[in-house]
């Protein structure tokens, strides 16, 4: 009797296999052979038939050379940092394509001389905040207040605020980050209270800046008071304000959220920020402020290491330059609007299986602690979370009162009908 398991290809036959070649030239052989070989392995022991190897090697191989899968957040926080804070709008994804190959990044070609970095991307930042004198990108938010810290209070003192010794993502914490660049540190006031005399009384010879680092992931109630950035002119040294999130001016639904523009204003010498979370853009360190003092940081040898890449300008001068980015939009989006998309989704996924409810969402990212963003979801059994996880394309919602969230919030309106569909797959392998 014919036994079919010798009938199973060759390996050399399998990656000539013009669709499997296909997907080779895409991904590369070393993550192509591996799964080739498994599924050889077997059509030998008799699991898989020999006619079937092509399809079921297609059916697993990796569709990227990347090991990150692409999410749909549908947690309703729209800086999600476990899901890579900002998306990127489509112009900024563009523009990463055109920076992937040679570009003129650093090369006038005019003269065909060397020219300034990055200097589009600088000119829209410039442009955004005209109240800075002087702009400067680094490669993210820690980044841009270590360059502050190293380049003017190396070995000198920076007066702080108690209350503003936070610690930031993953155990991160400001005094250790300024410390590691060599800054003393000159704590003022109480954990809850500090007034304008505490600084005037720290300040002297050794002190190289004062800083005001935004609280940006906690709130302080009760019997608390601050010294905001107005408050904090006069004092002989520069005033440095780490405001976080990335805002570049007011918004109305985060009043209390602290911006660049008004930062700069109200009296601020240099305010640094994170350029992925409300401003929209890819992960990078923002530096605004008096001309001097920019270039100053911009010319130390530590800026060299903090330098950002080619991608990076280019999806940031996008992000600046081109249209609203999703941050932005989901910062605006109008409840009503959302309610309708959760029940035109809801109705897609099938009567009596999807709910549409309000709901509310976050900032995230360290932005506007306990801020509520209005908006809707699509409720679901809350059993469907983990088959959502593993789908493809993966959903990430939350889970509330018993119930799975899928908030649109976070949601773009073109993947409205991929999440329902998602919904509809993970539906059908829950009942199989």
């Amino acid at each position: 009797m014919d036994d079919p398991r010798r009938r199973t290809p060759r390996t050399d036959a399998v990656l000539a296999d013009p669709a499997v070649a296909a997907v080779v030239t895409r991904v590369g052989p070393a993550l192509v052979k591996p799964v080739v070989a498994a599924v050889l392995e077997e059509c030998r022991s008799g699991a898989v038939a020999p006619e079937a190897v092509v399809g079921e090697v297609l059916l697993r191989a990796p569709r990227s050379a990347t090991s990150l899968r692409p999410v749909v957040n549908a947690t309703g926080v729209v800086v999600h940092t476990n899901l890579g804070r900002a998306p990127l709008s489509a112009a900024a994804v563009e523009a990463l394509g055109v920076a992937a190959g040679a570009t003129d990044v650093e090369l006038d070609l005019a003269t065909g001389r060397r020219g300034p970095r990055g200097a589009g991307a600088l000119a829209a930042l410039a442009a955004a905040v005209p109240d800075a004198g002087g702009v400067h990108v680094v490669n993210n938010g820690a980044a841009a207040l270590a360059l502050v810290a190293c380049a003017l209070g190396r070995g000198r003192e920076v007066v702080i605020a108690r209350g503003e010794l936070v610690e930031i993502g993953d155990g991160f914490r400001i005094p250790e980050l300024l410390e590691s660049v060599g800054a003393r540190l000159r704590e003022v006031g109480t954990t809850n209270r500090v007034r304008r005399a505490d600084y005037e009384a720290a300040v002297g010879p050794e002190t190289a800046f004062v800083l005001k680092v935004h609280p940006s992931n906690f709130r302080v109630e009760g019997f608390a008071s601050a010294v905001p950035v107005a408050g904090l002119g006069g004092l002989g040294v520069p005033v440095v304000a780490d405001i976080g999130s990335g805002l570049l001016a007011t918004h109305p639904r985060l009043p209390d959220e602290p911006d660049a523009t008004s930062t700069l204003r109200a009296g601020a010498d240099l305010v640094t920020a994170s350029g992925d979370k409300l401003l929209g853009g890819p992960q990078c360190g923002l530096l605004l402020g008096a001309a001097a003092l920019v270039e100053r940081l911009r010319r130390h040898p530590f800026a060299r290491a903090l330098r950002v890449d080619k991608l990076t300008l280019a999806a940031l001068e996008a992000t600046l330059a081109g249209p609203v980015p999703p941050v932005p939009a989901a910062l605006s989006a109008r409840p009503e609007d959302l309610l309708a998309r959760a029940r035109a989704v809801a109705l897609a996924i099938g009567a009596g299986r999807a709910e549409p409810v309000r709901s509310e969402g976050r900032v995230g990212g360290g932005g506007a602690p306990g801020v509520p963003l209005p908006s809707a979801a699509v409720a679901l059994p809350h059993a469907l979370a983990e088959p959502l996880r593993h789908g493809d394309p993966a959903v990430v919602g939350h889970v509330h009162d018993g119930r799975l969230l899928l908030d649109l919030l976070t949601v773009p309106p073109e993947l409205d009908d991929a999440l329902a569909e998602a919904v509809r797959r993970a539906l059908a392998r829950s009942v199989g």
